[in-house]
């Protein structure tokens, strides 16, 4: 009896097989989520090889990560959710913060949906359809990141990067029930990355957990010649561990601005989130309603200035709403910017002054849970109000002036949850970060991967 031959396969190493299943579970799951726009499967699979044989190694080695398809990815074109980019030539090289994730050992799957050049709320794209809320698949994910944040909460990927501008990180991962953090301005490069707002702009992960959203924060620091905006960066404090809990830290809650305008169930969650930091104080950050405004005369006319020859060549090629806005940018007077821009300086000083007294304030993420897809209003304090604007109510003001700030996920029940915005002051992201774990390590916010 003739022995039976021996497979000449080698064996697939642990990295290789849970590539493998990630991806399959992609090509099973994210059809209904839309939340790729491109999958790096080959590179996935290389990267994973190299894991196993002892070619990479790293803080996050075998983390899957994907990335806003604003982030240069090489072998692709740079969408940043356009119709437009998609004819541009594949990038040469990485984006700055793909090549530190890879360096720490994660594991690229691929490019993640957005609202078109990140001027959106909602996470509905008309060129590539809606990035869908996992958690209830007829809901908003939340946007501009609304990719990012699916992708992590369908269970996709460990971590997605993701930008913010007027609240893209945070209004996706509350309304997904992910972690999200939104370091300082100028704190993580953006070198090779497609700009919205270059004076607003922010880049940061989405993670199921804070540990991960510290490791992937941590994985991507250091300054970039190629963003000058980087160099402006303060001297990195002394960083206490992650697991040493909130105690020391003067917490506040936001009132004012921050506690009207949203369902009740969104002060809810801050109220609980306070009374286990027994942060029995209100505060209020002076003129924050005139900030969203002067926000978004800035977003408006910087965001216009950037896209004024594609909208005169091709503006029928835009989504309508985000076209429109731009024109409408086009034509704020200058001195309206400048007013802006002088108000902007004195709401940082004021800013300043409030954190001379606390040291982290709790705010809502969001004025409600996720709206249903296509719903265009919603109702709050008895006004009816369009939903793509005001999803961003609460986080405008605040990275405006470019402050640190972690979102954590809360549910007060078995639906949809909510996020808390933990902010901190300019540099102090370890603060934010702390108090988040400590949140999570009690059980008052936690990920809850999405049943699909």
């Amino acid at each position: 009896m003739t022995a039976p031959a021996k497979s000449d396969r080698r064996r697939e190493g642990p990295a290789e097989q849970a590539v493998a299943a990630a991806l399959a579970r992609i090509r099973s799951i994210d059809g209904r989520v839309g939340a790729f726009t491109d999958v790096t499967a080959e590179r996935a699979l290389a990267t994973a090889l190299a894991l196993d044989d002892g070619a990479v190694s790293g803080p996050l080695a075998g983390v899957a990560f994907g990335v806003k398809n604003l982030f240069d990815v090489a072998g692709l074109a740079t969408r940043a959710g356009s119709k437009i980019n998609r004819e541009l030539a594949p990038a040469g090289r990485d984006a700055a913060l793909v090549t530190r994730m890879e360096a720490a050992g994660a594991v690229l799957l691929g490019a993640l949906n957005m609202g078109e050049y990140a001027y959106d709320f909602t996470g509905e794209n008309v060129h590539d359809g809606p990035s869908r809320n996992p958690r209830d698949l007829t809901r908003m994910s939340g946007g501009s990141s609304g990719g990012s944040g699916a992708a992590v909460a369908a269970g996709l990927v460990d971590v997605a990067l993701a930008s913010d501008t007027n609240g893209s990180i945070r209004v996706p991962s509350a309304l997904c029930g992910c972690f999200g953090l939104k370091p300082t301005y100028g704190r993580l490069t953006r070198a090779r990355t497609f700009p919205f707002v270059q004076s607003l702009d922010h880049l940061g992960p989405i993670a199921r957990s804070t540990r991960l959203l510290a490791l992937a924060y941590d994985a991507m620091q250091g300054p970039d010649r190629d963003d000058p905006a980087t160099t402006t960066r303060a001297p990195e404090p002394a960083a206490p561990s992650l697991d040493d809990g909130a105690g020391g830290l003067r917490i506040a809650t936001l009132g004012g601005h921050f506690a009207r305008g949203g369902e009740p169930d969104c002060f809810e969650a801050v109220a609980r989130a306070a009374a286990f930091l027994g942060a029995d104080r209100v505060v209020e950050l002076p003129e924050a309603a005139r900030a969203r405004a002067a926000a978004y005369v800035i977003t408006a006319t910087e965001g216009a200035a950037l896209h004024l020859d594609r909208l005169r060549a091709r503006p029928d090629d835009f989504d309508p709403a985000v076209r429109d806005r731009m024109i409408a940018g086009a034509t704020i007077p200058a001195p309206y910017v400048a007013k802006a821009q002088r108000f902007r300086r004195w709401f940082a000083e004021a800013a300043a002054h409030v954190f001379d007294e606390v040291d982290v304030l709790l705010a809502p993420a969001t004025p409600c849970r996720a709206p249903r897809l296509g719903q265009t209003t919603f109702t709050l304090d008895g006004v009816t109000l369009p939903v793509r604007p005001n999803l961003g109510v609460f986080t405008q003001p605040i990275s405006f002036i470019g402050l640190p700030v972690a979102c954590a996920p809360v549910f007060l029940d078995d639906g949809l949850p909510l996020g808390v915005q933990i902010i901190a002051a300019p540099w102090r992201e370890a603060d934010a970060l702390r108090v988040a774990r400590a949140l999570e390590t009690a059980g008052v916010a936690q990920f809850r991967e999405a049943k699909l």
